[in-house]
């Protein structure tokens, strides 16, 4: 499987996200998948990446052309895609993935979490979708989102979209076994006005 991972790219996060990002690169590549990122050299993106070659394994990485004027770019990715915004750069990550591993991160990683889960909910991607909870870091989140399906922004089917792994090999362990998502519920995602 290609996994893709959305990850935080910050250098100054604690030391525990940084050991399972690296634990979920190894896990990647011992069960014989192609990690799928950002691209970033730093963070919590470059440590996953870093483990993942380290172990022998493949990194694809996926970057707008601007990152790369900064200098931003993991020199050792397997295969490098170069592209012209960050609306192409995600839409390129989710069509080269087979599954999706969302770790810690901040506004960005979150944007890109909630993004596919939009896209699954519209029938737009099928694929699984793991967060990867960390230490409890995406609790407040998951809390939001049981609060939308409470008070009817969300149906209760839908926190279906996405799975919830508490280590790195659960994560990996998730993105094998969920099924595709029935494209049939597609249809559910608008809900008619109350009369």
């Amino acid at each position: 499987m290609k996994i893709c991972v959305y990850a935080a790219s910050s250098g100054q996060v604690p030391e525990k996200y940084v050991r399972a990002a690296s634990e979920l690169g190894v896990t990647l590549a011992r069960r014989g998948h192609t990690l799928v990122n950002g691209a970033g050299r730093t963070g919590l993106m470059g440590a996953a990446t870093d483990a993942a070659l380290a172990e022998g394994g493949e990194a694809v990485g996926v970057i707008p052309q601007f990152m790369i004027d900064q200098g931003w770019q993991h020199t050792g990715m397997t295969r490098l895609v170069v592209t012209p915004d960050m609306h192409t750069r995600k839409e390129r990550m989710a069509s080269e993935a087979d599954a999706c591993i969302a770790l810690p991160g901040g506004v960005g990683t979150l944007e890109e979490l909630l993004e596919i889960i939009t896209w699954k909910q519209l029938g737009l991607y099928l694929k699984p979708i793991v967060v990867l909870n960390t230490d409890g870091y995406f609790d407040a989140l998951l809390a939001q989102l049981d609060r939308a399906v409470s008070e009817s922004f969300m149906r209760p089917f839908h926190t279906g979209l996405w799975r919830v792994a508490r280590t790195p090999q659960e994560a990996v362990s998730l993105c094998e076994e969920t099924p595709l998502w029935d494209a049939s519920l597609t249809k559910f995602a608008y809900q008619a006005p109350k009369r």
